[in-house]
């Protein structure tokens, strides 16, 4: 079955927040039905809104608010271009965007979408947190324990010969021996890579396997049950913390994964054009800079809508 198109979906929505702001009239609702059956995306369109709405009993609580303000302001029309993207995504679109939600409002320290923030621990050791990360932070007198509930973050240990300072995630443990470090949680499995000092990792649920030791300049990935290999660690990992985003013959389709983290929307990218490769450093903090400049360099064509929440890449 065909994707629905931005256009739909964001009539959808609209239509959704009319009926979230009170009561149609006669006439909007013979609007509303009309434009129900004019055609089957439309149709299709207003199923998902039907299947949000059963499932939440109504708005999500933070774009119910926006609903309410003036049909053209900004903050409603970027309420509308949310509500259009979770529309885009549905079923499973929901639970994803609930499940970052509580992460957020329950983390002792977090970011938002396309924030970074650092953090001086009690101990001196420093976290910087990446863009959409999560964390929760846990000193007493046998250990420093920090546990990465989502997102990616950089670490770096302040010596303390008494108590051992670990990094916990949903696949395992990592235990810092004076090092510089990240750590992200991506599709899964948590992926280490080591800059200064050494790491034991420590597995979540397989015990009888022997802890693995990464090395400074080594990274590997684990599972809640076994490790992968280890390789060699990309010089640029870190790069985030400078807000910068470092390509090196990168699929342009992992490159816009990546952007996709650092931005607020959706971004297509035509399967014609997904294994072009791409090189160069991209600001992070800016990607409509960032997707101008591959306009520049690369046969790429930028198309947005629903105010800039859905952007298209396809073939110049």
């Amino acid at each position: 079955m065909p994707a629905l198109s931005p256009k739909a979906l964001e009539e959808a929505a609209e239509w959704l927040m009319r009926l979230s702001e009170g009561d149609l009239n006669d006439s909007e609702r013979a609007e509303w039905e009309h434009w129900k059956l004019s055609s089957p995306e439309r149709d299709r369109a207003w199923a998902r809104a039907q299947l949000l709405q059963n499932k939440l009993g109504g708005l999500p609580p933070s774009l119910a608010m926006s609903a309410l303000d003036r049909p053209a302001s900004p903050e409603r029309r970027a309420a509308l271009g949310k509500l259009a993207l979770l529309l885009a995504v549905m079923p499973v679109g929901w639970g994803s965007w609930k499940l970052a939600q509580n992460q957020q409002w329950t983390a002792d320290y977090s970011t938002r979408v396309g924030e970074r923030r650092e953090l001086v621990l009690a101990d001196g050791s420093r976290i910087t947190l990446n863009t959409d990360t999560a964390i929760d932070v846990r000193f007493d007198s046998q250990q420093r324990l920090v546990h990465l509930r989502e997102g990616e973050i950089l670490v770096q240990t302040a010596h303390e010969a008494t108590r051992p300072f670990l990094v916990s995630t949903r696949q395992g443990r990592m235990q810092a021996l004076g090092t510089r470090f990240t750590v992200r949680e991506l599709n899964a499995r948590t992926h280490l890579a080591v800059l200064e000092g050494t790491v034991k990792v420590m597995l979540a649920e397989n015990s009888q396997t022997a802890p693995l030791i990464v090395n400074a300049g080594q990274r590997t990935d684990f599972s809640a049950q076994t490790f992968g290999a280890l390789g060699t660690a990309d010089g640029n990992v870190d790069a985030w913390t400078r807000g910068m985003l470092m390509a090196d013959k990168m699929r342009l389709a992992d490159f816009v994964a990546e952007l996709l983290r650092y931005r607020r929307g959706f971004v297509r990218c035509d399967p014609a054009i997904a294994d072009l490769k791409i090189s160069g450093a991209f600001p992070v903090s800016d990607s409509q800079r960032a997707l101008g400049m591959l306009v520049q360099t690369y046969p790429v064509r930028v198309s947005g809508h629903l105010n800039g929440y859905w952007v298209t890449l396809s073939p110049a």
